[in-house]
């Protein structure tokens, strides 16, 4: 198969580890943090900015790409790859998530998801199949299943409808899918804050004997102390020679609590969208940059942090260009927030290799204004 997976080093902490998940456009050491190219891009970033800000994998949305530019152009330009000047390796995600999300704009069937385009309301109908063959144009590394991601709350019956389907979709993907020697095609568990549930769905989407397997329905509104449980309990019933992605994550507190219970891959917008917005992470906790309060604040983003943002610009600096809704101000922040995570993941992949990644949390906790 075009994925391996290979464990480096278990954690005598807890149960955290160390991997290497090897792809046809190279190797990532796990865990790892992806930043997510929605559009085929990274957001105010050149490939070449974040593979330098130490990114090992990008996540690219089939759903997006499906109605812009459209999947047969990128395959027309090559795939993804080429298309976007990424050279590395990439994810692409169902497009479930997305066509879930539309709320009234869609309607689930046995047979897949009408749903209307939110760009011009055009109507569009997306099969398991047809996430497949958009994803095989598209040419990504790794491919996920067609799923519904059950929103918070939903009743146990209505969760367990919604898991059962996804694990015929999940089947139907592994017979539609054909090129395993370049697409890695992994499942997706669900079955909401349901333990039955979970349980159930990860014995069916295991016994598909995928190359990995992702956590789908976790981080989507539910109390952390309840996504904390559910995750553990789920990730204990994944086998442990197959990558762990934990979806829609990267908080510095998920992204922690996630690796120390096993998780070996996660992905999310946040640092993009937040650092668009004006919001920054730093070693002390997160700040609004373009609060008064930074006027004539000459200091780094980040006094501990030796990214390019840092060590050229001030926050004084920054905030002016956000007032002023200059591009760059966006891209700076940016820059910052990617790096802070890449950064942090690395940090905690040294930290499992030292038997000390409960403490290194905890000094990052106490630092950052966790506790």
């Amino acid at each position: 198969m075009a994925a391996k997976f290979e464990v480096i080093k278990e954690s005598q902490e807890c149960k955290a580890r160390l991997g290497k998940l090897y792809t046809p456009h190279g190797i990532v050491e796990t865990p790892v943090f992806m930043p997510v190219g929605t559009q085929a891009t990274v957001k105010a970033m050149t490939p070449e900015e974040v593979k330098a800000l130490g990114a090992q994998i990008i996540l690219a949305n089939t759903y997006h790409l499906y109605l812009r530019p459209g999947h047969e152009l990128i395959k027309e330009a090559g795939g993804i790859h080429k298309f976007m000047n990424w050279n590395g390796p990439i994810l692409t995600d169902s497009g479930g998530f997305q066509v879930f999300s539309l709320g009234d704009l869609r309607k689930i069937t046995e047979e897949g998801v009408e749903f209307r385009s939110y760009i011009d309301g055009s109507k569009h109908f997306l099969r398991p199949e047809d996430s497949i063959e958009i994803q095989n144009c598209l040419g990504s590394d790794i491919i996920m299943a067609f799923d519904e991601c059950t929103p918070y709350p939903s009743t146990w019956e209505y969760t367990k409808e919604s898991m059962e389907r996804t694990g015929r979709w999940a089947e139907r993907c592994k017979e539609y899918h054909e090129d395993w020697d370049k697409q890695s095609l992994f499942g997706i568990v669900q079955g909401g804050m349901y333990k039955d549930l979970r349980e159930k769905s990860a014995e069916q989407i295991t016994s598909l004997n995928l190359p990995g397997y992702a956590i789908g329905g976790l981080s989507v509104g539910e109390p952390k102390e309840l996504m904390y449980d559910i995750l553990e309990f789920t990730t204990l019933l994944l086998p442990e020679n197959k990558p762990r992605y934990l979806m829609g994550v990267g908080s510095p507190d998920y992204l922690f609590e996630s690796v120390i219970r096993g998780v070996d891959m996660a992905d999310c917008v946040l640092p993009t969208r937040i650092g668009r917005n004006g919001t920054v992470l730093t070693s002390r906790g997160k700040i609004i940059i373009k609060n008064g309060i930074y006027k004539r604040d000459f200091g780094k983003l980040d006094e501990e942090c030796d990214c390019y943002t840092c060590t050229h610009y001030s926050r004084a600096y920054i905030r002016h260009l956000f007032n002023v809704h200059e591009i760059l101000g966006a891209r700076l922040t940016t820059i910052h927030n990617l790096y802070f995570l890449l950064k942090l993941m690395e940090n905690i992949r040294e930290a499992i290799k030292q038997d000390r990644l409960l403490e290194y949390r905890d000094e990052f906790y106490k630092k950052f204004g966790y506790v």
